[in-house]
Parts: structure tokens; C-alpha cells; sequence
């Protein structure tokens, strides 16, 4: 069912960049694992490293999946919304390319989920 807008917005989005204290929402979701049903959403300071990201935060959001802990992070497919991307894990989110309301996903080679399943 397509949707059509009747006119603009007559107020002010509020998730919008401004309301979230120098913060930006970073979308991140963990393909073929659907124990984790969506992408978990981050407010995170445009300068925190993408290392950062993975080594610190991901564990605690993550790490409770059996197949976490095997990850190697060398063989990890990311995505950019769907298109192939490749961070720069010394790099900053900003320098990333990564603006407010980005999303990314991340496919782990070989780790399918739960006996295979993908949960």
C-alpha cells in the first residue's frame, strides 16, 4: 500500500540531530541473527571512533549471542544501508561518512545464528 503526503510537516521532527545534545542516532543491526530482531539504535558523538563502537560497545548490546564471541572482526562484511561499505575503524563516525540517522549492518561470515538458524 503506497502512502502519499497531504502537505509538508507542520511542526519540527523530534528526533531530529538538534534535540540529541551533540549527539547523532546510528542505526546498528547484525544480519542473520534475528535473536535481535531489529537494528539497535545509538546516540553516539560524531568524533567516538568506530573502534569504539565495535570493541565497546557492541559486546554489551551483542555479546550475549553464542556465535558473538567467534566473530572475526577481520572477516566482517559491513553495509551501509545495503550498499558494501568498508570503515575506517581508527577513523570517527563524522569521518566515516556516518550522519545522524545512519544505518549499518554487519554480516559475520561462517556465524549464521543459533545451529544454523539464524536467531
Amino acid at each position: 500500500m503506497s502512502v502519499v503526503s497531504i502537505g509538508p510537516y507542520a511542526f519540527e521532527a523530534a528526533d531530529r540531530e538538534s534535540a540529541f545534545h551533540g549527539n547523532r542516532l546510528l542505526y546498528i543491526g547484525w544480519d542473520r541473527h534475528l535473536l535481535f530482531c531489529a537494528p539497535h539504535c545509538f546516540p553516539f558523538p560524531p568524533a567516538m571512533r568506530m573502534r569504539d563502537v565495535v570493541e565497546n560497545v557492541l559486546p554489551g548490546v551483542y555479546g550475549y549471542h553464542p556465535d558473538f564471541a567467534r566473530i572475526d572482526w577481520s572477516r566482517v562484511e559491513w553495509l551501509r544501508g545495503s550498499e558494501p561499505w568498508q570503515p575506517d575503524l581508527d577513523r570517527t563516525l563524522e569521518e566515516n561518512g556516518l550522519g545522524h540517522k545512519a544505518v549499518i549492518r554487519f554480516r559475520t561470515p561462517g556465524l549464521d545464528g543459533i545451529a544454523g538458524s539464524c536467531s
